[in-house]
Parts: C-alpha cells; sequence; structure tokens
C-alpha cells in the first residue's frame, strides 16, 4: 500500500496528537470538518509534487486559520478543516515557497472534501526550497512596506506601474545590463491593504506590476478591497480567492511576521466598518504566539490604525475592547512593530499606559503613508502621473524596513518621485520658506520643514548663512507647499487634474522657525536638519531674499 494512502488511515489520531497547539474553532466552510493531512517536503527539482527520494522537513506549523499543527519527522502533518477550508504552510525561517498564479507565494490550498481528499492523497502537500544566499549571513533583512495602492482604474494601474514599481526595479543604481534582469530590491513584500479601490477586477493586474520586483509578497485586506455582501464573511470572498487566508504569519531570518484583516464589515450600517478581529483570529493568534520565542522580532501587518482616529463624538474606529485584547497577547514579547495603513497620511505612534498598553517599552505602531498618496490626486506632472501629495504634506512612496540580524530594525520613507534638482525636497523632508521679505521687518514670518518619518520628540535645527544652529518648533499646522497648492486649485479656471489636490491638514511632523530680516538685503541660505533615529542626521535647504522698502 502507498504510503500516502495508508497514512489516511491514522488521520484521527494524528490530529490528535502533541503536535497540534490550539484547540480548532468553528469551521468556515458549509460541510462539518474532517481530517485533512498532507506532506511539507522539499522540492528538490521544483516540479511542485513530492517524488520519491525527496524528504518531508521536520517541524513546520501548518494552520486551517484556527488550530496549528506542525509536521512530524517525515514532514507529514494532519488537522481538521472543513472541505473548501483554506489550509496553509507557517513559511519557515530559511526556506522559500514557490511563486503561484500572478507570481504570489503558494503557501495555501483549499482543503478538499473527505472523498476527493482520500482520492489525491497529495493535494495539501506543500513545496518548500531552500533560500540559498537572497539574505546574505550578516545582511540585514530588507522589506518594502506598501500601503493602500487604491487603484480603482487600468489608468490607475498605470500610475502604480510607472510611479512607484518602475521606481523600485530600476532605481537605486539597479538599472540592470540590456536583456538582464534588475536585481530584486528587497527579500520581502508587504502591502496593507486596499490594493484596490472597490475594483477586485484589477486584483490581477495590480499583482502583475508587483511580482515584477522578483519580491516575494504578502498582502492583508483592507476596507475597499471588500466584496458588498450581507455579511462580514462575506465581504471577503473575492479578495481570499486570490490571496488566500486573511490571517497568517510567515517567518524570515530574523523576524517572523503576522498579517491581519483587521477589517469587520458591517453591512447596512455607518460607518460600513470598523477595525477589530474575529474569533478564528484570536485563536490562530493564541496558538502562534504561544510557542513563539520572547526576544524574537514580531512584525504585525494590518490596515486599520490601532489607535483610535476618529472626530470627536463618533463611533471609535477600532473597538477597544479587540485593542485590549490583542495588548494582552503582545505584552510578553519583548521586540514588537505594528504597520498600518488606511489614513493615507503618515504616522509613529507610541503606544502606552494611557492606551492600555501594559508591556515594558512602548508598543510602536507605523502609520505608512499611501502608496497612491491622496487617491492618485493632484496636478500631473511632465509624464501624466498626480502629484498625490497627501494632506499632511507627505508625498506618496512607499516604505523600507531594514530588519539587522539581531531584530534591531531601520524604518525610511521613499517618495515616489522628488523634483530634479531641487534641494528643498528631498527624501527625508521638504522644506518651505518665502522667497522675499522686507529688510527690518516683524520677524513673524516663518519657514517649515516637513519631516516625513518626524516624531514629537525629533530634533529638528536651522541656520541662516552658516550661522549657529537653532531648534525649530514642533506645529500642528497644514503643511504651507499643499496650502499652495490649493491657492493654485482654487484660483485656477480650469480644472488642474482629474482630481485636485486634498485639503491640507494639520501635519504630525512639521516644524517652523521665525526667520531673521535683520541681514544685510539679498540672498540668504537655510539649511535645515533633522536628527532620524534610525539614520542620523538628515538636511535639506533653501533661500529666501531680503528687499529695502521705503514705507
Amino acid at each position: 500500500m502507498n504510503q500516502r494512502v495508508r497514512g489516511l488511515s491514522v488521520l484521527l489520531a494524528l490530529a490528535s496528537a502533541p503536535a497540534c497547539v490550539s484547540s480548532p474553532g468553528p469551521a468556515t466552510g458549509l460541510a462539518a470538518p474532517t481530517a485533512q493531512a498532507g506532506h511539507v517536503f522539499e522540492d528538490e527539482n521544483g516540479n511542485g509534487r513530492m517524488d520519491p527520494g525527496e524528504a518531508g522537513v521536520a517541524g513546520v506549523a501548518v494552520s486551517d486559520g484556527r488550530a496549528i499543527v506542525r509536521t512530524d519527522a517525515t514532514g507529514r502533518y494532519a488537522l481538521h478543516a472543513a472541505g473548501g477550508d483554506m489550509v496553509f504552510v507557517v513559511k519557515p525561517a530559511g526556506w522559500a515557497v514557490p511563486a503561484g498564479p500572478g507570481g504570489l507565494p503558494s503557501f495555501w490550498k483549499r482543503a478538499p472534501g473527505a472523498q476527493a481528499s482520500a482520492r489525491n492523497a497529495a493535494a495539501l502537500d506543500f513545496a518548500l526550497a531552500r533560500e540559498g544566499m537572497a539574505q546574505l549571513p550578516g545582511s540585514d533583512l530588507e522589506v518594502l512596506v506598501f500601503a493602500d495602492p487604491q487603484v480603482g482604474s487600468a489608468r490607475q494601474v498605470d500610475y502604480y506601474a510607472r510611479d512607484v514599481i518602475d521606481g523600485l526595479r530600476h532605481g537605486d543604481g539597479r538599472i540592470a545590463a540590456a536583456g538582464a534582469r534588475a536585481a530584486a530590491p528587497a527579500q520581502l513584500g508587504l502591502t496593507l491593504g486596499d490594493v484596490v479601490d472597490d475594483a477586485p477586477a484589477l486584483y490581477a493586474a495590480v499583482n502583475a506590476v508587483t511580482a515584477s520586483l522578483g519580491v516575494p509578497w504578502l498582502h492583508a485586506p483592507g476596507n475597499h478591497d471588500l466584496d458588498a455582501g450581507d455579511s462580514d464573511a462575506a465581504a471577503s470572498a473575492s479578495y481570499r480567492r486570490v490571496y488566500g487566508p486573511d490571517t497568517f504569519a510567515w517567518e524570515a531570518r530574523d523576524a517572523s511576521f503576522v498579517m491581519l484583516d483587521d477589517v469587520v464589515a458591517l453591512p447596512g450600517q455607518r460607518p460600513a466598518y470598523v477595525g477589530g478581529l474575529r474569533e478564528d483570529q484570536w485563536s490562530f493568534l493564541q496558538a502562534y504566539l504561544a510557542t513563539h520565542p520572547r526576544d524574537r522580532l514580531l512584525v504585525l501587518g494590518m490596515h486599520i490604525p490601532l489607535f483610535d482616529t476618529a472626530a470627536p463624538g463618533r463611533a471609535p474606529t477600532f473597538r477597544s475592547a479587540d485593542r485590549a485584547r490583542l495588548f494582552a497577547l503582545l505584552r510578553p514579547f519583548q521586540r514588537v512593530l505594528v504597520l498600518t495603513g488606511h489614513r493615507h497620511t503618515q504616522r509613529h505612534y507610541r503606544h502606552g499606559t494611557a492606551d492600555g498598553w501594559q508591556g515594558a517599552q512602548p508598543l510602536h505602531e507605523y502609520n505608512v503613508g499611501a502608496v497612491s498618496g491622496a487617491f492618485w490626486s493632484g496636478k500631473a506632472d511632465a509624464a501624466g502621473i498626480p502629484d498625490a501629495t497627501m494632506d499632511d504634506g507627505t508625498p506618496n512612496g512607499h516604505a523600507r524596513l531594514r530588519i539587522a540580524p539581531d531584530g534591531g530594525y531601520r524604518l525610511s520613507w521613499h517618495p515616489a518621485r522628488l523634483p530634479p534638482d531641487d534641494a528643498a525636497s528631498t527624501a527625508a523632508m521638504s522644506v518651505h520658506a518665502p522667497k522675499v521679505l522686507r529688510r527690518g521687518a516683524y520677524p513673524a514670518w516663518g519657514a517649515y520643514a516637513n519631516v516625513y518619518m518626524g516624531e514629537a520628540d525629533t530634533r529638528v535645527e536651522a541656520r541662516v548663512d552658516g550661522g549657529a544652529w537653532q531648534p525649530m518648533q514642533r506645529v500642528l499646522q497644514p503643511d504651507p507647499r499643499l496650502l499652495l497648492e490649493n491657492a493654485r486649485d482654487d484660483t485656477s479656471a480650469v480644472l488642474r487634474g482629474f482630481d485636485r489636490s486634498p485639503e491640507a491638514e494639520p501635519s504630525q511632523h512639521l516644524w517652523r522657525i521665525a526667520l531673521p530680516t535683520t541681514r544685510a538685503a539679498g540672498d540668504h541660505l537655510l539649511e535645515v536638519r533633522a536628527f532620524d533615529r534610525w539614520h542620523g542626521e538628515q538636511r535639506a535647504r533653501t533661500s529666501y531674499r531680503l528687499d529695502d522698502a521705503e514705507p
């Protein structure tokens, strides 16, 4: 008797073995849960099948989104899952999964019905390959972080391709020789929801563009990835058909990643969704975190921020009970980074006791700016791509997460486009100053620095004409550059773009200093420096002029 067929007779025993670290929750499929089994194996010839002589991989976690089991010494696992449920492998560090349809990582399958499973014992086998030298020993793990590409048309898919992906594929000195492929710009990519703008038919086009980078890419759903439906479960049908499980884990050499669907659909209500988690997700998280090393970096990727963004008097944007429950699960872990999107602005939030966080250190949440910026709005440039600056003055683009072998991490923001030969707009900040002031005028007119990765404790300083550095003051005001763009839109007699730039809102990372007016008439150099906690001193500069005037 074939070993796989013989193994089916012991499924019930395997399913109850100690390898199962959590009891399964209610099935999500229509059929009753049944014993399912398969192998996780090293696919030496790359054909996706477990051939004679190919060895199983022991100790790999496999889940149906509720329970987690681990493979035995032969690579075999068994769990209870209903036909149609998703079963997925938690990719272990040092291993890679093959690329599936559209270039997406092939780490999940639909559980077959009981009879189909008996006919095809390999239906739930998972292939792994050794990663090789994708990440050199002692080097950082480089992760691209996207939030809200939010394309709603073929034209916006083109913006996504030319504005962001082409820059990554050919930027930073990585232009390939003729006929050669450019080096992959990272070892992993994440998209934190709103892949599309209520247009699931565009998933294939977006995936093809992203896959051109040659980077394994993980996704979490956003509120604009939901279908119209009469239940939360039905709302994610289109997303799950393409991307598979909406909650899963993925392990790299120096960090573990957990991608979470934190959008709870509320059909027929206003708002039509709220941030939170389902019971099956809690089962998975509890099972996964139960054996996760406390000192290993844990990165959570989701769409809706954990911090509340509701206007006064409005319902909370994330369910407080779910936040408290998540904080309780995360409290024992020494290194946790939360990555979120949704807001189309950029902000670092340090959760503390006032937020219900009880960990030894504040919990760092990085609310990542949008790939689409302000929903692909604003005046187009010479290439036909909209300006897309967000309402806090952050240019559209992507983030990069670098993780060191010791689990320490660095974050950076990368604008999609920078004006050529403009020292006032750098990757780290933009500086704005009036072009001319009256010499001797009261110094009431200020220069501003929008430091995109700035926090409340970021040190930002300025100097004029090479003099002493002076501290700039953090202010909660709109970015004056975007205010100017709003004024241009207001005063134009014709449409300047398909959609105008967003109304400027107070920025969380804006600094101001009053400009001196008692210096000599003529041009004066203004330099700004900001001290980024991860990348050290960052500089930008501009100039202003002092003119004499008679009363």
